[in-house]
């Protein structure tokens, strides 16, 4: 907003100067990353509950799940599915969800339910994924990938939204190798996903450059960060798209931070290098906790600091489990 500067004088108001500034895009706000969660079942679902009243409770924007809605072990169900959906429409403001491998990648185990996990994927996005709306009693209009790249149409799960000039992306990148490298069948869904998912990065770094964007939040599942070989190595699910962040984040300035689960344990650092293996110090790295940790993270995002991002655990006494 455009505000001017008034001085009342004994002839009326005199207009001495005018000071611009945007108050709405200088502005701080929170948000919440959680993820990796509930695990143990049926236990698990009360202290579930009790950290998502916690987070309603200090009113964020948004919050941000960043995959698995269940340990490897737990029957991949449609009743589950739902049962996670009705637990997301129960946070007071909007609640974006990047999905998990435990939710279909790993569903052909027996332990899972021996599903097909394509199968399971695809009911996953007609039923999560059928609008442009995110979770939570309070909506947020959610940019799909579909609708500025419509040669990618199939990947609903793929979007992006803006908050005070911070862009934010979520990214259906799952453990388990981001499923390469286990059969045909899904290395074909690797292959078709992988393409959609560099080229939405490419596009949010472009988005970012062309609208000047103040910094830009990447939330995925997957750790791909797990071991030095997932950026070198041919087996690797991830090495495209460690290449393809390493390369756009060192040719700019803009401060990065890429939120992710998997490993479940609080994590936060810098752990991109470029080409010659120095750390690209204006990349940032927030692992959430997850499985017996039913805990979350907030991030206060000021947009006047150099480094914009401040990180707070949502601890909950009593969802901290005993020796």
């Amino acid at each position: 907003m455009n505000t001017p500067f008034f001085q009342r004088t004994a002839g009326g108001i005199l207009l001495l100067c005018c000071i611009f500034f945007n108050s709405v895009h200088a502005q701080s706000f929170r948000f919440v990353a959680l993820g990796d969660m509930p695990y143990t079942l049926p236990g698990d679902f009360v202290r579930y509950e009790r950290l998502i009243g916690k987070i309603n409770s200090e009113n964020p924007s948004f919050s941000i799940f960043v995959g698995d809605t269940k340990s490897g072990s737990t029957p991949c169900s449609d009743e589950y599915v739902q049962k996670i959906s009705n637990y997301f429409n129960t946070f007071q403001k909007p609640l974006i969800y990047s999905i998990g491998d435990n939710e279909w990648t790993d569903c052909h185990r027996p332990q899972a339910g021996s599903y097909d996990p394509i199968e399971r994927l695809d009911y996953i996005r007609s039923h999560q994924f059928s609008n442009k709306l995110s979770f939570g009693k309070q909506k947020l209009v959610l940019t799909r990938q579909g609708d500025v790249m419509p040669a990618f149409t199939t990947f609903v799960e793929n979007s992006l939204w803006v908050k005070n000039d911070f862009l934010f992306v979520s990214i259906h990148l799952p453990g388990s190798n981001n499923n390469f490298g286990r059969n045909a069948s899904s290395d074909e869904e690797y292959k078709k996903r992988n393409a959609a998912n560099l080229a939405w990065i490419e596009y949010a770094f472009d988005q970012a450059q062309q609208k000047k964007y103040v910094g830009i939040i990447f939330a995925f599942q997957a750790d791909i960060f797990y071991s030095p070989d997932q950026a070198t190595s041919r087996s690797s699910g991830y090495r495209d798209t460690l290449e393809l962040f390493s390369s756009l984040a060192g040719s700019t300035n803009l401060p990065i931070l890429l939120i992710h689960g998997d490993s479940h344990r609080l994590k936060i650092d810098q752990p991109l290098l470029n080409n010659q293996k120095r750390t690209l110090e204006n990349v940032y790295r927030l692992e959430v906790m997850g499985s017996d940790q039913v805990q979350a993270v907030e991030i206060e995002i000021n947009p006047k600091e150099a480094n914009p991002y401040g990180f707070h655990p949502l601890l909950i006494k009593e969802n901290i489990q005993a020796d």
